[in-house]
């Protein structure tokens, strides 16, 4: 038997994160660079209405968090074995929950407790 047994290396994982090439950080670079120009622009040309800018604005910032975890973060449903992706969605779920609850919450306090007018508010004890 050799006197240098083979150990594997605990530091040496076959599921170990890849880490980006230059080619795609250059890449999610450029896409982020358009996905906050575009924004800009229509902010500050004021081509479209403001409800329709906003959702457009809501819908390129979610595709922006998608390239930053893809293209800077390297995650997906390969990385750490899946539990990457696992606790994204758990975070995900969770984000929504709380802020649909309290947004219902705030909508409801509004709704209930504030006075129709000015003159009910003068009958207030």
């Amino acid at each position: 038997m050799s006197a240098q047994a083979h150990h594997p290396d605990p530091h040496h994982d076959d599921h170990a994160p890849s880490h980006g090439t230059r080619k795609s950080y250059i890449t999610g670079f450029l896409l982020s660079v358009v996905l906050t120009a575009i924004p800009f622009y229509l902010v500050m040309s004021g081509v479209l209405s403001n409800v329709t800018t906003s959702l457009i604005i809501i819908a390129l910032a979610v595709i922006q968090i998608i390239v930053h975890m893809v293209y800077f973060l390297h995650m997906d449903a390969k990385s750490e074995g899946g539990w990457n992706l696992m606790a994204l969605i758990f975070t995900v779920v969770l984000v929504v929950i709380t802020l649909s609850g309290s947004i219902w919450v705030m909508y409801h306090l509004v709704n209930n407790m504030m006075p129709v007018s000015v003159h009910d508010m003068s009958q207030m004890p």
